[in-house]
């Protein structure tokens, strides 16, 4: 396996831990985040399901829950981008 397989392996699953910190939040509001792609520049896009996909809360949850829960666990990925969230 290549040393850059087994980087975006370890940086996916890094992400996916930070994720699964705050996932329980989210499925208690009836919500839920997946990881659409990481890609080369370390740009996290991300999709909200559920109830976070339409609530008007979504950049808050994001900007107080998710980002900050990314950022302190995988300090690389430079910007997060969610396609999905609502705007108010």
């Amino acid at each position: 396996m290549s040393s850059t397989k087994t980087k975006k392996d370890d940086l996916n699953t890094r992400v996916e831990a930070a994720l699964d910190s705050i996932r329980p939040y989210l499925v208690m509001d009836g919500g839920n985040v997946r990881v659409l792609e990481i890609t080369k520049e370390k740009k996290l896009i991300l999709e909200f399901m559920g109830n976070c996909g339409t609530c008007p809360m979504s950049t808050m949850t994001f900007k107080a829950g998710v980002e900050e829960a990314v950022k302190k666990s995988v300090p690389e990925i430079g910007h997060i981008e969610v396609v999905n969230m609502p705007i108010i």
